[in-house]
């Protein structure tokens, strides 16, 4: 009975001591978050200049809008077609 005890008294100073620790990483990371938010300033990134895309090619445009036609039995129609970034 006595091992039983000291299991439970060691499980539980390892649990209160692994809590302690968590809390003081979540209250540190805290505030060094606002401390560098404060001190540290966010570099300005200059906006893009928006270019205007370059027109879709006619034979392109064409093959989408058949594919829509097949797809869709002739009950679908292409509005307008964009061009999506291709940012990864």
């Amino acid at each position: 009975m006595e091992n039983l005890q000291t299991a439970i008294l060691l499980m539980i100073v390892g649990m209160t001591t692994v809590f302690a620790i968590l809390l003081i990483v979540i209250y540190l990371s805290k505030l060094l978050i606002r401390l560098v938010n404060k001190y540290v300033p966010e570099e300005a990134v200059p906006p893009k200049k928006a270019t205007a895309p370059p027109p879709i090619p006619a034979h392109v445009l064409a093959a989408i809008t058949a594919a829509v036609n097949v797809v869709t039995h002739s009950k679908g129609k292409v509005v307008k077609v964009e061009k999506q970034s291709s940012v990864i």
